[in-house]
């Protein structure tokens, strides 16, 4: 394969995974790449980031394709994570680097990670403001702690104007193409989307501060190359915006109604209470649990106003796979969400206080007290979901004025 050159002495050396379908309970149904980058300078070479220990050999190959892998001079690490370091210790045997430049949380995640053989190699920390020159291209590092690990770094080549930004602004994509503007726009940012859903949303607050920081440090940036799909230069102010713009938790007039159910009784009530929704002009996703990925439901809420949970009672508490769906949204703690819960149940009714209670504890703002129907909803409890799903799209409107 011809090397890849993504600017004049910098190329992509990434590797395609094209049949990964899971990340950390992340459903990644078009795979991903792991990307890694080596910057050519007049006196030095630079490598950033490595790949997983299952693709070193391949990785080795694409390396050797842009230059003998021995003349590599520096080793930069932005992020200890196995994707991105698992095949670290291999690199460093075949490479031998004068240095390798890393935070100091990432020395500390290296060494949990490798053991005390990391101890011998040629490590020199790096914080944000620090430089390293490769002759006519500039390394500046910029320290991106808890975007997502706190060892996270990005690394900007001043010259180039190129943001090396780890796992910042990527996707788990694997594609044929590797820009912004050779892929297809809708595929890309909703990848875009469901990486900032599943990965980055807990960390919100923190991504607007680094994002006003790089603002502040007057740099401009012509390409941001993360670690995971798609390159982006053509479409920066476009991604710039959506990064911000989640987050800071800014919602469309959008519903993500969702739930699992036993006999139907539960998914007849989900039906007509998006009904209710989309009555009211409501963009309105019905999501079934047997059939979809929690992963795929967060995506959804990410920019949705309304979430709405509904299961019937099994046991006293609700279904398995609702209980799976408010782990995972709990630990990416969505922000700004108005939310309400139903279901059906047979003696106890105990699942519409339990998602309720749920729905409290992500700090969701329950705008209607729900339904709970026995057995099976006759006409007037469809009716009053119906209603429900009215009442709530006010409550989602009012919301968004706000």
């Amino acid at each position: 394969m011809t090397p890849l050159e993504i600017k004049p002495g910098i190329f992509w050396a990434g590797v395609l995974d094209w049949t990964l379908r899971d990340f950390h309970g992340y459903s990644t149904e078009k795979g991903s790449t792991y990307n890694a980058y080596v910057v050519k300078g007049r006196d030095k070479i630079a490598l950033f980031d490595t790949v997983k220990t299952t693709h070193f050999d391949e990785f080795i190959e694409r390396l050797e394709e842009i230059v003998d892998v021995e003349k590599i001079d520096y080793i930069v690490v932005n992020h200890a994570e196995m994707d991105h370091s698992g095949s670290l210790p291999m690199v460093v045997d075949r490479v031998k680097p004068e240095k390798i430049f890393l935070s100091k949380p990432c020395k500390d995640a290296l060494i949990a990670h490798f053991g005390d053989v990391v101890e011998s190699w040629p490590l020199q920390i790096v914080a944000t403001g620090d430089e390293v020159s490769l002759g006519g291209k500039t390394i500046s590092f910029i320290e991106a702690r808890m975007l997502h690990w706190p060892d996270s770094m990005f690394s900007y080549i001043k010259e180039d104007r190129v943001l090396i930004s780890n796992d910042g602004f990527g996707q788990h994509y694997s594609t044929s193409v590797r820009f912004d503007d050779e892929a297809d726009w809708g595929e890309l940012m909703h990848q875009s989307a469901k990486y900032y859903a599943n990965i980055l949303l807990p960390y919100s607050p923190i991504m607007l501060k680094k994002l006003d920081e790089i603002g502040s440090m007057n740099i401009e940036i012509d390409m941001i190359a993360p670690d995971h799909g798609i390159i982006w230069r053509s479409h920066i102010p476009e991604i710039l915006s959506a990064y911000r713009k989640w987050a800071e938790g800014k919602c469309l007039d959008k519903a993500v109604v969702t739930y699992d159910t036993m006999w139907h009784s539960t998914e007849n009530m989900a039906r007509h209470i998006a009904e209710g929704l989309i009555n009211k002009g409501i963009e309105t996703h019905v999501m079934d649990l047997r059939v979809t990925h929690h992963s795929d439901v967060m995506t959804e809420i990410l920019d949705a106003r309304g979430l709405l949970l509904g299961s019937p009672t099994l046991n006293t508490g609700y279904l398995p796979r609702m209980a799976d769906l408010v782990c995972y949204v709990k630990g990416l703690r969505p922000i700004k969400k108005v939310g309400a819960a139903f279901g059906s149940y047979g003696w106890a009714g105990e699942s519409l206080k339990l998602l309720n209670q749920e729905l409290e504890a992500m700090k969701i703002n329950i705008v209607h007290p729900g339904i709970k129907v026995k057995y099976v909803p006759r006409e007037s409890d469809l009716h009053e979901c119906f209603a429900m799903g009215e009442s709530v799209a006010e409550a989602i409107y009012e919301a968004n004025k706000a």
